[in-house]
């Protein structure tokens, strides 16, 4: 168990103080569960690294120096995930907030004190870290009747098997509509330069050609007799495609490791050959493709 005692989980909360305080973190919502947290916060500054690795390094290290313990206190990386606040964070916030309800803790979310709930209801006074205004806006600001809004909106769905927000998140990363995933590759992700191979989010949200649309750049350009048609398919895969190695190999039938070797060789080919660049133009200029070498 994570938490073991009410002072372990009042320890943890003076860490989200001492986040919002240090690095800007804006805490929307929290729960905390025995072996697990939830947590609905904005980043302005873009460190949620930082901001978790104080919350949970911290945590660790006050849960082993009080129990004599050493090691790893939270298994494997956070799951962060993108949200569309203005479209999300109203439901987001009940479904965190309903957690020790689904889970049998308690028949109502206000029974439970170690969520942010019993502030949204006017029950408890909100600490100063914690930020009520955009959830609560949409039901008439922080008091009584915003109160009383967010309560019934909660209650609403804890009468009915409420629909997990989390089940519309597209590539393990982002929650949003198209016009939310649009703006964040435009704004975040076209211009910048990065592997795309190993990070599926990545790769889906900046809607990379696919193997079959780069291989109709390639004939349509080049012609498929051409001597260096394949290598230069497998080349624009391996570096454009965001597909993995093991799918670009079995695409064309060999193995992952070949595909880099002949990617890499090719790459070295190509360098100061005009022809080839000339080639490359075209094939950019099919617009399948935004391609540089």
């Amino acid at each position: 168990m994570v938490f073991q005692s009410t002072r372990d989980r009042e320890k943890y909360l003076s860490y989200l103080e001492s986040a919002h305080q240090r690095y800007g973190a804006i805490i929307h919502t929290y729960c905390l569960m025995g072996n697990h947290y939830h947590l609905l916060l904005e980043t302005p500054r873009g460190n949620l690294s930082q901001i978790l690795h104080h919350i949970n390094g911290a945590y660790t290290t006050y849960f082993n120096i009080k129990r004599s313990l050493f090691g790893h206190l939270f298994q494997g990386r956070f799951k962060g995930i993108l949200v569309d606040k203005d479209a999300y964070c109203k439901e987001l916030s009940r479904y965190i907030h309903l957690n020790p309800v689904r889970a049998g803790m308690v028949k109502t979310p206000s029974e439970y004190t170690w969520s942010s709930y019993r502030y949204f209801v006017g029950k408890d006074k909100r600490p100063q870290w914690l930020t009520m205004e955009l959830i609560l806006g949409d039901f008439g600001g922080e008091g009584r009747t915003g109160f009383r809004g967010y309560k019934e909106y909660v209650e609403r769905g804890e009468a009915k098997e409420l629909r997990n927000p989390l089940k519309s998140v597209m590539a393990s990363t982002f929650l949003g509509g198209e016009d939310f995933i649009n703006r964040i590759r435009m704004e975040y992700l076209e211009d910048r330069k990065i592997d795309k191979r190993n990070i599926p989010a990545i790769k889906k949200v900046l809607k990379e050609p696919s193997l079959e649309e780069i291989e109709r750049a390639v004939v349509k350009v080049l012609g498929k007799d051409h001597t260096l048609y394949k290598k230069m398919c497998i080349y624009l895969s391996h570096q454009y495609s965001g597909m993995r190695l093991e799918e670009i190999g079995e695409w064309f039938g060999m193995k992952g490791g070949a595909v880099s070797q002949l990617s890499r060789r090719f790459k070295e080919t190509i360098k100061g050959d005009k022809g080839l660049r000339g080639i490359f133009d075209k094939i950019e200029r099919e617009g399948l493709l935004n391609v540089e070498t």
